[in-house]
């Protein structure tokens, strides 16, 4: 095939990719410098006083601050509930591929439709509320979506419950490929189950490692929906992440500041994914 082929043959995804991609993120990006307001006709140029407001605003910073904190909450439960899950299914056996099927279903339900279920589910008098009462013969009050205290971390739970069943098949793909005659040796060796999977299974899973973190990473500091459908960032702005503060700041017509404050929120995930997908990549090679 020559290279006048191969350039035609990318004519069509590059421009897809420059359409639906580039433009629009070129787009937000200029705008978050104008005034750009629902109630005003003419948009101006207005420099950095967007950012400079945001600044000024306590609610940028909190908002980031539970941002940061709901993205480690799903990185470490959806991993290591991942992990888990992979290490007891790894055997391809019927039961475990049957298994395997049934804890990917969460992954194929929508976002919004997940949230709102689990907003029924958590409700005050919720099924789940019923269901402790039934156990323990008292009337359950727990407000798993009221507390300023934990529902950042019920809902990162949720998020975790969503799409921890893509996690757990990378890391069983992972396990595939360690090599059979390593961990054969290992037992010869007298290596208990715990010391193989620390000394050996482990260190060669670092390439799904890598592609897990770096999804629910960034699919954790991007997350609007299931917050959205759950709590709608209440009680008291606990669990306002940025894409939730971002659409809050488009209802209200100030699409120059919410455009501003998505720049930042893309800042935000390159400075954070960025880093750790070098340091991931680079324990790739050394272990």
């Amino acid at each position: 095939m020559t290279t006048a082929t191969q350039l035609r043959l990318l004519v069509v995804p590059l421009g897809l990719f420059g359409v639906f991609f580039l433009l629009p993120n070129v787009l937000n990006f200029g705008y978050a410098f104008t005034d750009w307001n629902a109630f005003r006709p003419a948009v101006a140029f207005v420099g950095l006083d967007n950012f400079r407001e945001l600044a000024a605003d306590g609610t940028l910073w909190a908002d980031l601050r539970r941002t940061l904190i709901y993205a480690v909450a799903v990185t470490l439960l959806q991993n290591a509930t991942g992990l888990a899950l992979a290490l007891a299914l790894e055997q391809p056996t019927r039961g475990n591929r049957a298994l395997r099927a049934i804890l990917f279903l969460p992954v194929l339900l929508a976002p919004l439709a997940v949230g709102y279920v689990f907003q029924a589910v958590l409700a005050y008098d919720g099924l789940l509320n019923q269901a402790i009462g039934m156990v323990t013969g008292r009337a359950a009050t727990i407000e798993w979506l009221g507390s300023v205290n934990w529902t950042l971390g019920v809902v990162a739970a949720v998020h975790a419950w969503k799409w921890f069943g893509l996690t757990t098949l990378i890391y069983i793909a992972g396990l595939a490929t360690v090599p059979r005659e390593v961990l054969q040796a290992a037992r010869i060796d007298g290596a208990s189950g715990w010391q193989a999977f620390r000394r050996v299974k482990f260190p060669l899973l670092a390439p799904a490692v890598t592609v897990n973190v770096t999804l629910t990473l960034i699919g954790a500091l991007t997350t609007f929906d299931i917050v959205l459908a759950t709590t709608r960032g209440g009680p008291a702005r606990a669990t306002e992440v940025l894409n939730v503060y971002v659409f809050q700041q488009f209802g209200t017509g100030a699409f120059g500041q919410a455009t501003a404050t998505s720049a930042v929120l893309f800042l935000t995930v390159a400075a954070v994914a960025v880093p750790l997908v070098g340091y991931l990549r680079r324990r790739e090679v050394t272990g």
